[in-house]
């Protein structure tokens, strides 16, 4: 389901509420007002208060840029700020984001935005992508398309099938709850990237779906993956944020993520470069 075009409040207010697959009594009964007086604001025959717009977001968990749609189409000012997570006001956050990436070490983490896009990474992180082509590496780098794209990490993948169903799957459910058109794009351009080979699934599979690839060393890693979000978030940026961290599967990948990396061939000496 794309986003609507229409930009008044009704248009908005029946977008979500058609996503959420509410009728105008459920929506009426969340927000504690008549189905009627919700009717009228739909239509355009009365006009919303602040409150009541905000009463009406909350019932259908909309996200806090969509809250900020819904206001600026009330003729209101947006609640919710939108800042770069790199400028002062978000040290705080910021420095939150980096403490979770160090503290998944020597465990690849990221951090990416709603559109999938890499914000900030471990070290182990970078070690995974190394040897991917330049062009996807190239910020602003999509983790989705560095992941399964043939010249990205694809090639390394030994469930591709499996990783690559399970990614798609995600992503489609976030396209269709948030409407995003770019989102969809996205899912679009994915879909039609080859996917097939690969290593059968394991008993294990039905638990987790496991990213199993080769690294730049030629190890083969069993990674679990987590997500965490900001769940108190009254920020857009940080509310959109998301961290993936992943985990051992199994005792011979901790191994070898627990043992110091090896060194590159290309390089020289014993002594440690600056």
């Amino acid at each position: 389901m794309t986003m609507s075009l229409d930009a008044s409040v009704g248009g908005v207010l029946r977008d979500w509420r058609r996503r959420r697959r509410f009728s105008q009594l459920d929506l009426a009964g969340e927000a504690q007002v008549s189905s009627r007086h919700l009717s009228f604001v739909e239509s355009g025959r009365s006009s919303a208060s602040r409150e009541l717009l905000l009463r009406l977001a909350e019932g259908l968990e909309m996200p806090l840029r969509e809250r900020n749609r819904l206001l600026l189409a009330g003729g209101y000012a947006p609640m919710h700020p939108e800042r770069p997570l790199d400028s002062p006001d978000m040290q705080a956050a910021r420095a939150a984001v980096d403490a979770v990436l160090r503290g998944c070490e020597p465990f690849p983490a990221i951090a990416v935005d709603r559109l999938w896009t890499l914000v900030a990474a471990n070290a182990a992180a970078g070690q995974l992508i190394a040897g991917a082509s330049p062009s996807l590496l190239e910020p602003p780098v999509n983790v989705l398309r560095l992941s399964l794209h043939p010249e990205g990490l694809a090639g390394r993948i030994e469930n591709l099938p499996q990783w690559r169903r399970h990614l798609l799957h995600r992503l489609k459910a976030q396209a269709e709850a948030s409407g995003d058109p770019t989102l969809l794009e996205l899912h679009a351009e994915l879909s039609a990237l080859p996917g097939r080979g690969g290593t059968p699934p394991t008993p294990a599979d039905a638990i987790a779906t496991p990213l199993r690839m080769r690294d730049a060393h030629g190890r083969t890693l069993n990674l679990i993956g987590t997500t965490t979000v900001f769940g108190a978030a009254n920020e857009v940026t940080l509310s959109e944020l998301t961290l993936e961290c992943f985990y051992p599967a199994d005792e011979a990948t901790r191994a070898a993520l627990l043992a110091p990396p090896a060194r590159s061939p290309s390089s020289g000496g014993d002594g440690e470069s600056d």
